[in-house]
């Protein structure tokens, strides 16, 4: 959404302050964790923000694989291009490996975590997602490749205004 867009967009502008937090509280996780939340208040964001969006998709997820999987009008029904049946997994494992790349380049809009072992699970993730989508249906990876694609349009388009503004007020 673009709410949790905007907030993601100004956790990346809060970057350098959240690193000097880290150094500065390196040996108290508590007055660490304190110092962020302070600065969350102060600057107005909520660092669970962007995960509304995806508790609000899962159920319509869920359905749309039911769909797939147990419609019967569906089965070999011609799409477009290399899919001929939305209901079977891609044949040449194309839009998985879409979706690998899209995930990637949405995980780099993104703000960094703070923790380097979050880091490396979010590198690793569009790998893992891609493989296990690899043997969904064709239409839920479709689904998913285009919704990570529009998610990179609006984040983008996010972060542009919000450096613009940055930008603007130095």
């Amino acid at each position: 959404s673009e709410a949790s867009g905007r907030s993601m967009a100004k956790m990346k502008t809060l970057q350098p302050r959240i690193k000097n937090l880290q150094d500065t509280y390196a040996d108290d996780r508590e007055k660490l964790g304190r110092a962020m939340m302070e600065l969350y208040q102060r600057e107005k964001i909520n660092p669970v923000a962007g995960c509304l969006p995806i508790i609000i998709q899962i159920p319509v997820f869920l359905a749309f694989y039911w769909v797939l999987l147990e419609s019967v009008a569906m089965r070999q029904a011609p799409f477009a291009f290399w899919i001929h049946d939305l209901s079977s997994r891609d044949p040449w494992f194309v839009l998985p490996a879409i979706m690998a790349v899209a995930m990637f380049v949405q995980y780099k809009l993104n703000p960094a975590p703070p923790d380097p072992v979050q880091a490396k699970v979010f590198m690793i993730m569009p790998l893992v997602m891609s493989a296990t989508f690899a043997f969904f249906p064709a239409g839920l990876v479709l689904y998913w490749v285009t919704n990570t694609i529009l998610s990179i349009a609006q984040q983008w388009n996010i972060n542009r205004r919000i450096g613009a503004a940055v930008a603007g007020r130095n």
